[in-house]
Parts: C-alpha cells; sequence; structure tokens
C-alpha cells in the first residue's frame, strides 16, 4: 500500500480551552506533513523536518487548513427533506412537518434514498461522525448504517423508540421497540466504524414503560450509545412536567429511567438549572448543543460557558438538529453559537469553537482516544479547509495578524464552500475540486 501523505497548514487541539489558556490549547503546523497508514494518521511533523520515503505519495494543498474531521453530536437524517419548514415552534412543528415526513420511511427506497443524500451533505461540510436519529421503522436504521458503511463513516444511530404522542403509524410498543432496537445492535453495532445507539425520542413520546425498557436494554448493552432530548423548549417543559407529575424535573425523568450516564447524549439542554448541570457533570452525560435549530424554532440560548464551567464541567458537543437545525455546516453552527454566546454576555473564541466541534465533540462522544485529533494512532478523519474559498473570504484573510483571526473568520464567512476535501480513515471521500463527481466510496 502506497504512504499517502498530505501536505498543508494542519492544527489540533492538545488541550480543552474551556478548562486552560485557550491561546495554548493546541498545535499547528504552518507547513505539516500528515502521514496516513492503513486508515490511521502515522505521524504529523513540520514537513521540512519529516522523513518522507520516494515512494509515497504527496498531495499537496497550498492556502488550505486541515483540521480533524467535524463531529455533529445531534441530528436526525430524515428531517433532511423538511428542512427550513416555515413558521412553527417545536411541539407544533414536530406534529405539522417532521411525524409526516418520518412516516415515509416505512419505504426502505425513500429511506435509502435520504440516507443517500444525508451522508454526502454531511461529508460535503466536512463533517466525519454524527450522532444520528433514525426514525421508529428498523429499515431505517439499516438503510443508514448500510450507507454509512459504504463510506466506511464512523457513525452513532439507533431506531427511535416512540409509543405515544404519535401518529399511529410512527407509533411501535414497548416490547416492539426492545426486540427491534436489540437485533439493530446485533446486526451493526461494531460493523466496522458503525456504533448503536438506543434512541427514545423523548420523554413526551414514551411512555414510562418504555422508558424503563430502553434503560434495561442499555444497562445489559453499556457499551452502545444512549441519545434523546432534554429542555429544548419552555413550552416543551412544562408539557413534559404535566406527563411526569411525580418527577422533580425533566432530567430526573431519564436519570430515574435509567437514561443517563457515560455516552448518553442529550439534544439542547437550553433551559437547565445548576441541579441538572450537576447531575449531567456526576453521571458523565453529555449536552448537544445545536445553534441552528435553537434559534430557528425561538427554542432559547443555551449556556455554553455555564455548561462549561471548570468547577464541575459538563461534556458538550455540537449539533446541527437538521432539519430543525438550518445548515449542515458546523461552520454555520459556530457562526450562530458565536452570537449565542453574545447575548448571554460570553466570548466564544475560535479556539474554544473549533474545538467543541473537533476535540470537544469527541470527547462529549467518548471517542477522544480515536477521532478529534491529528495525532499517531488516531482514526484518519479530516478536513481540508481552503482559506481563500470565496474572493470575499481570501480579502478578508488577507487582513488577519494572527491563526486565531483566521479561524474567527472562517467559522463568520464559512459554509460547504470552503471545505475543499474530505478524508475517512485515510481516504478522500469528497473533492470539492472533482465538481462532476465529487463524492467516492474508498477503494478498500
Amino acid at each position: 500500500m502506497t504512504l499517502q501523505i498530505l501536505r498543508a497548514a494542519a492544527l489540533t487541539f492538545d488541550r480543552d480551552p474551556f478548562l486552560s489558556d485557550p491561546a495554548a490549547s493546541f498545535t499547528y503546523w504552518a507547513d505539516a506533513a500528515i502521514t496516513l497508514e492503513h486508515g490511521l494518521i502515522r505521524s504529523v511533523a513540520p514537513f521540512a523536518a519529516a522523513a518522507i520515503p520516494p515512494s509515497a505519495q504527496v498531495v499537496s494543498y497550498p492556502d488550505s487548513l486541515v483540521l480533524p474531521g467535524f463531529i455533529d453530536a445531534h441530528v436526525h437524517y430524515p428531517q433532511t427533506q423538511m428542512i427550513a419548514a416555515f413558521g412553527e415552534h417545536l411541539l407544533a412543528w414536530l406534529d405539522r412537518y417532521t411525524f409526516v415526513a418520518e412516516q415515509q420511511f416505512a419505504d426502505r427506497t425513500h429511506a435509502e434514498k435520504i440516507a443517500g443524500v444525508f451522508l454526502r451533505e454531511l461529508l460535503r461540510n466536512g463533517t466525519t461522525t454524527a450522532a444520528v436519529y433514525c426514525t421508529v421503522h428498523p429499515q431505517s436504521v439499516e438503510a443508514f448504517f448500510a450507507e454509512s458503511a459504504r463510506f466506511n463513516t464512523r457513525m452513532i444511530a439507533g431506531k427511535v423508540m416512540m409509543d405515544r404522542n404519535a401518529p399511529a403509524a410512527l407509533c411501535d410498543t414497548v416490547e416492539s421497540s426492545v426486540r427491534d432496537s436489540l437485533h439493530l445492535m446485533e446486526r451493526w453495532h461494531g460493523r466496522g466504524r458503525q456504533l448503536y445507539c438506543v434512541t427514545p425520542r423523548f420523554a413526551g413520546s414514551s411512555s414510562p414503560e418504555q422508558l424503563a425498557a430502553a434503560g434495561r436494554l442499555w444497562r445489559e448493552h453499556p457499551d452502545v450509545y444512549m441519545q434523546t432530548h432534554l429542555n429544548e423548549s419552555l413550552d416543551e417543559i412544562a408539557w413534559i412536567a404535566s406527563l411526569f407529575p411525580e418527577h422533580k424535573s425533566y432530567l430526573d425523568i431519564y436519570d430515574s429511567a435509567g437514561l443517563a450516564g457515560p455516552r448518553a447524549i442529550f439534544g439542547h439542554g437550553v433551559h437547565m438549572t445548576e441541579a441538572d448541570f450537576a447531575l449531567c457533570h456526576a453521571t458523565g452525560s453529555a449536552l448537544a448543543h445545536c445553534p441552528t435549530s435553537n434559534l430557528f424554532l425561538g427554542s432559547g440560548l443555551f449556556r455554553l460557558f455555564e455548561a462549561r464551567r471548570p468547577d464541575r464541567p459538563v461534556r458538550v458537543g455540537l449539533g446541527t438538529d437538521i432539519g430543525a437545525g438550518t445548515s449542515f455546516s458546523q461552520l454555520t453552527s459556530l457562526n450562530e453559537a458565536y452570537k449565542i454566546a453574545q447575548l448571554g454576555c460570553t466570548r466564544l473564541t475560535a479556539a474554544h469553537a473549533f474545538w467543541l466541534a473537533t476535540r470537544g465533540g469527541a470527547q462529549a462522544l467518548y471517542l477522544d482516544d480515536r477521532i478529534g485529533a491529528l495525532a499517531p494512532g488516531y482514526e484518519a478523519d479530516m478536513v481540508v479547509l481552503d482559506l481563500a474559498a470565496t474572493p470575499l473570504m481570501e480579502l478578508r484573510m488577507g487582513c488577519c495578524e494572527t491563526l486565531m483571526d483566521k479561524l474567527f473568520v472562517a467559522m463568520m464567512l464559512g459554509d460547504d464552500r470552503m471545505v475543499r476535501a474530505t478524508y475517512v480513515a485515510g481516504e478522500k471521500v469528497y473533492d470539492r475540486d472533482r465538481p462532476d463527481a465529487p463524492f467516492s466510496y474508498p477503494a478498500g
């Protein structure tokens, strides 16, 4: 196998900028040699100092920056077809748009079509790992994992469990949800780079019995994931409280069912109390910050710096939450996260932001030993950003004095046009500069 070396500027995070000096949280190479072998990063070094065998294939990316692939901690692939649906807040939006669209995934052919579009949009935007909601239909999960396996992307996904407060065509039962989830878990968890996630949609659409069953299933298979929604909007929180009057909080419902702990991912967490944050910290549960979605639905402003408070930091990843979210681009997510932080009188620096989209996301998903960094032994999932992707960006970058200035411009002006290439396990699966055929499955 030919040794492959990428030559470009490169950046990776070594420390958590929320818990240390942001200016000292990363390593930057102005001209790096990133050596790839068998799907892993073999070494990263200054190009001038690298030992490059004559047989190596060197791929150069001038005026570009290589980062670890972006990580999306919360996204719904079936909602790709209904992104940018007008005019509702969360609960009405679910009834009017989401549940209508998701019924179409009873058709395996439809699920395969949308899974194909969805994964290509992730890769077009430099996202190489995501925690994904499918629908209640097992075939929606099969279609998703099958397409992810073709690209060899490391994905986390699961069948939605939902036995009440939804159209009959989208409801399962306690028994069928466990049976179907277990079957899918046995088929896909750990198969290649695919990982399974127990997925009760949220407390409003799962009975107490189903939540308890989901907790037992997760407890019996502790190496899989669990994802659900938490404290997204005030109307939702009030409704959930009316359904579970015996519980002291929304999060207490999940905790009592055994649905808090390592590899638990709670989407949104907009309206958290101090007790909620403390419980997430104590249990090792993660929150997924979904800026474009929270703004689009008018759900509220996530308190990122309060979540990451140094005395009890909560694991936090960055989510697009397609289709309430309005962009697959994590650069766009960071754009909106910055504005939300500003409204909360906090300052999201570029170091905070890109850590969140890379190593912080990996930490939230308990995958920071294998993805989210450019380091020897890590899986070679990478995004190549074009720092002169548009005339405006080229002009603006030329006026920047520091690397952090350039990264801030990237997160404020960048989108999919900035993604020059996306690598998955060392294979280039997206190439912007090959417009007739930008996507390709890995050769292996």
